[in-house]
């Protein structure tokens, strides 16, 4: 009787051990997949943050190059005829 009960606790300890093994493993699996997500996100950031700064650039140079050289407003005089 004692060798059933045995062997009984043994099943239930391997079988436990399994359920355990597959969380652990399934974890680790999520794991990676989150770094892997993060690690695209974080290089999508830095790219967009990039772009940002190439367009505040820009930004900031075409109203540098305003103030010196300042737009021809077309409604107010007409058009020079030339002949």
């Amino acid at each position: 009787m004692r060798m059933y009960v045995t062997l009984v606790l043994a099943a239930l300890l391997l079988l436990g051990l399994s359920c355990l093994a597959a969380y652990v493993s399934t974890t680790m699996r999520r794991a990676r997949k989150r770094q892997a997500v993060a690690a695209r996100l974080n290089a999508v950031v830095a790219q967009a943050e990039q772009e940002h700064r190439d367009r505040n650039a820009a930004a900031k140079a075409s109203a540098a190059i305003t103030t010196v050289l300042p737009a021809i407003k077309q409604g107010e005089r007409a058009p020079r005829n030339v002949a």
